[in-house]
């Protein structure tokens, strides 16, 4: 069974299962057998259209720049209660399982109760508050946490850093992702707030849009207030290449003066002292969605390295860089991951759903030959929702290790 049909599966189990709860509690709660009927019989339909909205795309359209009434009626309220109902009932699944043994307890007894009624009550309680957290989380992660922004400042320390560049630093956004929770006003707010930052480059890694090309003049409009004395560089994301624009919007970026680099290098220079930025498009050893597998990851960069040099690269896929490493490419800026997007890491560094995909989720990591960093992101995909994985700017700082 593949991985879709398994999280598909899970999905329509926890649909199921609140909806078996929502007519259990009509049934106890209304009075008019009338109503009574029409509540149990209400609570899978609306379930169930829910699930289709969300799952079989009944509201795939354009993606507007700009929050809509449909957006705000139906696609964020739909988004809150699908990732909320299925955290919960991932949490309820202890509970319930508690619940069968000590039914079949009380079968196996004869009896009609094992503990007291306060403990019963209490462990009611107790499920009722787990299983509802989510539901609030996610009504936090829509409203608030995925406009809460984080400026991150990083120091970087690269051996073979020239003496000019001691202090330069390096601004990046990434997984801009514009549509209407992500508008391009939104965009423009946190434009200006990597201008105030006062980086001497600003670098772009990936994801302008999500699924629609039409989207792509929009967000390169809505960046195009970013303004640094050493430029603006980017590379390519995943969606990018699905939305089929790589070649239009590289040349709607040039003409406000952006390079986006694609499988290309560009000389930083400083009088006679210079580092090397390098930037590729979306590469991966699987095949993602319309991404071919690349069988070499950065096999066409290496003759783009300059020996003796610090070289940075531009890689929206932070799985390059095990290879990058291993080229002996310094640093390395990524995003793709969007920080879990929902993550809990804040309980443990292991509750991360990106954990599944890749080990390099956010922050930094290194190994011999190099170092990683691994920005939030600005925009989200799917749910509109940021728990535990704020969007970020993160503002490098060259330091001579």
């Amino acid at each position: 069974m593949s991985l879709f049909a398994i999280l598909l599966l899970i999905l329509g189990a926890s649909q199921f299962y609140w909806g078996w709860r929502g007519v259990r509690l009509a049934w106890r709660k209304i009075e008019s057998p009338a109503l009574r009927w029409l509540a149990c019989a209400a609570i899978p339909v609306i379930l169930i259209g829910i699930f289709a909205y969300n799952i079989f795309g009944f509201a795939r359209r354009p993606e507007p720049v700009h929050l809509t009434p449909r957006d705000i009626f139906l696609t964020a309220p739909f988004a809150w209660w699908f990732a909320s109902s299925l955290a919960g009932f991932v949490l309820a699944i202890p509970f319930e399982i508690l619940a069968g043994l000590r039914a079949l307890a009380l079968l196996a007894l004869g009896r009609k109760e094992l503990a007291s009624p306060p403990r019963r009550d209490f462990l009611r309680q107790t499920a009722n508050v787990v299983t509802a957290a989510p539901f609030v989380g996610g009504a936090y992660g829509l409203f608030y946490g995925r406009l809460n922004l984080e400026t991150v400042e990083r120091p970087i320390h690269l051996a073979n850093l020239p003496t000019a560049f001691q202090g330069f630093r390096i601004a990046q956004l990434s997984d801009i992702h514009i549509g209407p929770f992500m508008t391009g006003e939104q965009i423009r707010k946190f434009a200006a707030i990597a201008n105030a930052l006062k980086p001497d480059l600003i670098v772009l890694t990936g994801d302008f849009v999500t699924f629609d090309a039409g989207t792509e003049r929009p967000v390169v409009e809505a960046l195009s207030g970013l303004h640094a004395p050493f430029g603006v560089y980017g590379c390519l994301g995943n969606h990018d290449t699905w939305a089929g624009v790589e070649d239009s919007i590289t040349s709607l970026f040039a003409a406000a003066r952006f390079r986006i680099l694609r499988g290309a290098s560009a000389p930083i220079s400083v009088g006679g002292d210079w580092f090397n930025l390098i930037g590729v498009d979306f590469q991966s050893r699987h095949r993602f969605g319309s991404s071919p597998a690349v069988p070499r990851l950065l096999g066409n960069i290496e003759s783009l390295i300059a020996r003796g040099q610090v070289n940075i690269l531009l890689s929206h896929n932070p799985d390059t860089f095990d290879r990058a490493a291993a080229l002996g490419i310094d640093l390395s800026m990524a995003g793709h991951t969007h920080g879990g997007q929902a993550a809990l890491e804040f309980i443990s560094p292991e509750i991360a759903p990106t954990r599944l995909v890749t080990p390099y989720v956010a922050g930094l990591f290194q190994k011999p030959g190099g170092q990683l960093y691994v920005n939030r992101g600005i925009g989200t995909i799917g749910m509109p929702i940021r728990i535990g994985a704020p969007p970020e700017i993160t503002v490098y700082r060259l330091e001579r290790a």
